[in-house]
C-alpha cells in the first residue's frame, strides 16, 4: 500500500528520478526560468524551494548538502584564470544559489517559486508548465549599452550649459 507515499514517481527509477530533478534546479537557478511539464514541475518546486532555504542559512554544511543534492561538480577539465571565472560566474550553480538567489529572498519565508499553467504538448498532450522565481530580480552588472546611454545624455548638458 502506497499511504502517506508522496513522491510523484514520474515513470522512473528513484535513481533516474533523482538525477532529473537534480538537473531541473540547476537549470532552473542557472537560467532562472524552466520550461518543463506540469508533473515534473511540481515535483521539482519541493526541491528546489528546499535548496534556497539551506542557500539562506548559507552554513559550509549546507554548501554541502546542497552539492550533495544537486551532484554539483567543477568544469571537469583544467581551465586558465579568465575560464575559470567566466565559468564561476555563468555555471557554478553552488555560487550563484548561495550568493545571487538565497539573498534575493532573505525576507521571504518560503514560496520561492511559482508555477504557470501553458498550453498542451503537440505531440502527447502533456500539460507544460513554466517554473519560475517569484520576484527575482537579478543584480544589474554595468554593462556598455548603459555607457553608451548616459554619454549623449551628458554631452547634451554641456551643450545647455555653454
Amino acid at each position: 500500500m502506497r499511504h502517506l507515499k508522496r513522491t510523484a514517481k514520474l515513470g522512473r527509477t528513484g535513481e533516474h528520478r533523482n538525477a532529473m530533478l537534480a538537473n531541473l534546479v540547476c537549470s532552473l537557478i542557472k537560467h532562472k526560468r524552466v520550461t518543463t511539464t506540469l508533473a515534473k514541475a511540481k515535483a521539482a518546486r519541493s526541491v528546489a524551494e528546499k535548496m534556497v532555504t539551506l542557500g539562506k542559512r548559507g552554513r559550509i554544511q549546507d554548501r554541502r548538502l546542497v552539492a550533495a543534492r544537486l551532484r554539483t561538480r567543477g568544469p571537469g577539465v583544467p581551465l586558465r584564470k579568465e575560464e575559470r571565472k567566466k565559468w564561476r560566474e555563468r555555471e557554478d550553480v553552488l555560487r550563484i544559489l548561495f550568493d545571487e538567489v538565497a539573498p534575493a529572498f532573505k525576507q521571504r519565508n518560503g514560496g520561492y517559486t511559482r508555477i504557470v499553467k501553458l498550453h498542451r504538448r503537440q505531440g502527447d498532450a502533456a500539460q507544460m508548465a513554466i517554473l519560475e522565481w517569484v520576484d527575482y530580480v537579478a543584480p544589474e552588472a554595468p554593462s556598455e549599452t548603459k555607457a553608451a546611454e548616459k554619454k549623449p545624455e551628458d554631452e547634451k548638458t554641456a551643450e545647455a550649459k555653454a
